[in-house]
């Protein structure tokens, strides 16, 4: 298995300048990320149960899920980004179309119904704790039936167009674990796979929580537990570096098309050209992972769309994803101009090893 090891400043130069060029769709399941700050030393205590109402200081919100991806395309200068799924007609909705409008996304393809709700992630946390131990239990708004056929419909028809109108990637980010609940039904997966087929020089990448073995013909990315099916999977080392190629061999051939593996902070590995490890960025201050994943995504798949080979895409998404999880208590995101420094530690890391 070969190790990425170099990575030229003057090559990921070249590779950014063409970000501003890039027409992404992300079609997917688009969250409201609501943060609710509590002020613990306000903290009063219910005169009729006798439990603590924690009082909210300030409230925040912020595109998630899908909606994290185009935060972070965004971030990166990417040239167009238009979201592609369903709010429903409710308050949630109507901040989180707010939030992609400030953002300058189109929200034609993002049509409101009044048969589903905006699914929510209320978040409440410790505002003088910024780590995750600040963060208090979750409170998740979901729906609990299926999406209705006229709008699955709907959702491929816009898919459909914006491929044949010549857009540089699709990323497809498959949120809901329940089947038929969210916008990436079994359906809708064949149609992307029939369009990859189709339109080769488009850039197809799917990110699944729970799916990600039943894409065919676009580019997956397993984290390593999906991609070994265990909830704790053994550690890439040099020890199992022959177990993990096979299984990475296996899910490439599976899917048809080639397998981004995320490692967490270790790195990714990649199945394109040939099998190859790209080490992560080394971190020594506390993290937040939250939203990492999907903030690699988002540069792995410009540099893509920018001409990149996948092991360079991989990397450029593990700078970006190295930059964001070193902001606490909140969905990060990346710009252009922090990842040729971000380089440079990379690289300085890759000598020293």
């Amino acid at each position: 298995m070969n190790r990425l090891r170099y990575f030229a400043p003057e090559r990921l130069e070249e590779l950014l300048e063409k970000f501003p060029r890039a027409r992404v769709a992300v079609v997917g399941d688009f969250f409201l990320d609501k943060y609710f700050e509590v002020d613990p030393g306000l903290e009063e205590r219910s005169l009729e149960t006798g439990k603590p109402a924690h009082q909210v200081v300030r409230v925040r919100h912020s595109p998630g899920a899908a909606g994290t991806v185009v935060c972070n395309l965004v971030a990166l200068d990417a040239g167009q980004v238009i979201p592609v799924g369903f709010v429903g007609d409710d308050g949630e909705g109507y901040e989180l179309r707010q939030d992609l409008e400030r953002l300058g996304c189109p929200l034609e393809y993002l049509p409101v119904t009044e048969e589903l709700r905006t699914p929510t992630y209320l978040k409440p946390r410790d505002i003088t704790d910024p780590t995750l131990a600040g963060e208090h239990s979750r409170y998740d708004l979901k729906n609990r039936r299926g999406i209705p056929a006229e709008l699955e419909a709907k959702i491929i028809s816009f898919v459909d167009k914006l491929v044949a109108s010549g857009i540089n990637a699709v990323i497809v980010a498959d949120q809901v674990e329940e089947s038929f609940h969210g916008v990436i039904t079994p359906r809708l997966r064949e149609v992307l796979s029939d369009l990859a087929r189709k339109y080769p020089a488009t850039v197809f990448w799917a990110d699944s929580r729970r799916y990600i073995r039943q894409f065919r013909h676009v580019i997956i990315k397993p984290n390593y537990r999906e991609a070994f099916g265990l909830d704790q999977p053994p550690d890439f080392s040099a020890g199992m570096a022959r177990e993990w190629a096979e299984k990475v061999d296996q899910m490439r051939q599976q899917a048809g098309a080639p397998v981004v593996v995320t490692c967490g902070e270790k790195g990714m590995l990649v199945t394109d050209p040939e099998r190859t490890w790209i080490p992560a960025v080394r971190l020594s201050g506390p993290v937040d992972p939250t939203g990492a994943g999907d903030s690699a995504t988002a540069g792995a798949v410009l540099a893509l769309a920018s001409g990149a080979s996948l092991p360079e895409a991989a990397l450029v998404g593990t700078l970006v994803a190295s930059i964001t999880v070193e902001q606490l208590g909140t969905t990060g995101t990346a710009s252009r101009r922090e990842l040729l420094p971000r380089l440079e530690v990379w690289r300085s890391q890759q000598q020293m090893d």
